[in-house]
């Protein structure tokens, strides 16, 4: 049996990617969603073949559900031909100012959690499986006062290059997907619309397109996907610009 392990799969961005790659992998006989809302699992699972989602309702930002999940792969031994990383969170503040939680909160799901569940997925991915990370434009340089935000982002992208080149004897691919804002739960739950002139500015990305877009350069092998013109210059920027300068151009 080959899986698909998908997290953040409750809403926005997760449930596109999810709907997107049951159409685009034939092959896939279970789609293991995941997140913490089971209600808005089970509406996920309707989206797709209902009989082949499972749904996993976990917090990955607790030790203990990276345990549980840990215990159902060794139980189960999948065969994993997909996983994709989307589970995340968002909020905006100075560091030292604001609430210590949400900064940890960034640092529990974005980093912490990706890492440990793709640490745990590896060993199950079979030779030639795809691998996707969702990340952010904040991740191409720091920006101030969203500095964990934009520093659990850069993790995220480092941590994709170097799996690329680690995971390449078994031709399983890893595709990083940095897009800009999205309309999606992640601007409620992060209270982020109406906090600054410069991000409300932004030019957005749809979920949708987005997560279509992911999954074709997924199937192409890409490392890196970033959707619209205005992302793939900042992209450029940041590799062009000194990073003092970018820190002012990108201040929100």
């Amino acid at each position: 049996m080959k899986i698909a392990v998908i997290t953040g799969a409750s809403s926005g961005l997760g449930r596109e990617l999810a709907v997107s790659a049951a159409g685009n992998f034939p092959g896939i006989d279970v789609f293991w969603l995941i997140a913490r809302n089971e209600g808005r699992l089970q509406e996920t699972a309707k989206l797709i073949e209902p009989e082949k989602a499972e749904i996993i309702p976990l917090d990955l930002s607790k030790v203990s559900s990276l345990g549980l999940l840990e215990e159902k792969l060794k139980n189960e031994k999948p065969e994993i031909g997909l996983l994709i990383n989307d589970a995340g969170v968002c909020f905006m503040d100075n560091l030292g100012e604001g609430s210590l939680s949400e900064q940890l909160q960034m640092v529990d799901l974005n980093v912490r959690a990706l890492m440990a569940l793709t640490h745990l997925c590896i060993p199950y991915i079979a030779n030639g499986g795809k691998i996707i990370n969702i990340s952010s434009i904040a991740g191409f340089c720091a920006i101030p006062r969203m500095s964990v935000y934009s520093s659990a982002k850069a993790f995220v992208n480092t941590l994709s290059r170097a799996l690329t080149e680690e995971l390449r004897p078994r031709k399983i691919s890893v595709t990083c997907v940095c897009p800009s804002p999205m309309d999606t739960p992640i601007l409620v739950t992060g209270n982020l619309k109406g906090r600054s002139k410069k991000f409300d500015s932004l030019p957005t990305c749809d979920p949708r397109k987005v997560a279509d877009g992911a999954i074709r350069a997924c199937l192409r092998g890409r490392a890196m996907f970033t959707p619209r013109l205005f992302n793939k210059l900042v992209r450029t920027l940041a590799k062009l610009l000194p990073a003092a300068l970018m820190v002012k151009l990108m201040k929100v």
